[in-house]
């Protein structure tokens, strides 16, 4: 299986000059065994796909509104961001979750609107600390992927991308040590079997919990654990190339 790096946490960081930047550095590197994805902040897509000059990396929204099109001021569509040159969507992140309301029927939507528009969702699941120390992980998990899933046919099920982001080590610094992400992501691939076999083996999990070029290595290393989805690392062009480098 192919490996997926998504640089898509940049949040509401970063300049057009930064992601230009990036942009460049990447177009300089050749990926031969993981897909590139890179999700900046809505107005400087348009930007990095001009400035991208690798076929190998990818872009995709950071977000999307769960309406097609109509008066939803301030909203992004699926249709607007595969325009931009899209190929994924970044669906469920936490903060949407904790900031703006998305809940697991918002997020469903989400996705169904991504995967109609021929878009491939990365499906963002995790559990809050309380939630973890409550010992729901298993629940929270399984509830939100059985969620994103509800509202998609089964051959868009074979191109999505789920990401593991525990929302206690977002941003905070704080890591999953390999086993206690390993342990997580074999859970999302048992749960994933239910459906269905194919499914469970073709889907890739990425880790999104403060990924840096320090650890990422012994996180790639686990048998279930398929890439990344970089959050601060992903700003320096360096930084980020290297954790690329490190799913080889």
């Amino acid at each position: 299986m192919r490996r997926s790096l998504v640089a898509g946490n940049w949040k509401m960081n970063g300049s057009r000059k930064s992601a230009l930047e990036l942009a460049t550095a990447l177009g300089d590197v050749i990926f031969e065994k993981t897909d590139v994805v890179i999700a900046p902040p809505t107005p400087h897509l348009d930007a990095m796909r001009s400035a991208l000059t690798s076929a190998d990396v990818l872009l995709a929204g950071q977000d999307c509104s769960e309406h097609e099109k109509g008066a939803y001021t301030g909203e992004t569509s699926v249709l607007m961001l595969r325009e931009l040159g899209c190929s994924h969507v970044i669906v469920g992140h936490s903060e949407r979750r904790q900031f703006f309301g998305d809940s697991d029927q918002r997020v469903a939507l989400k996705v169904s609107r991504v995967v109609a528009a021929g878009l491939i969702p990365i499906i963002c699941v995790g559990e809050t600390l309380l939630e973890r120390q409550d010992s729901m992980t298993e629940k929270v998990i399984e509830r939100q992927v059985a969620a994103a899933l509800s509202q998609i046919h089964d051959k868009a099920k074979l191109s999505m991308i789920v990401a593991y982001e525990p929302v206690w080590a977002i941003g905070t610094g704080e890591s999953a040590n390999p086993e206690q992400a390993q342990k997580v992501h074999l859970l999302i691939r048992d749960f994933l079997s239910k459906y269905d076999v194919v499914l469970s083996e073709s889907t890739r999990i990425l880790y999104g919990g403060s990924v840096k070029s320090d650890n990422a290595a012994s996180l790639f290393a686990m048998p279930d654990i398929d890439g990344g989805l970089v959050g601060g690392a992903s700003l320096d062009a360096k930084s980020f190339i290297n954790i690329c480098r490190s799913t080889a």
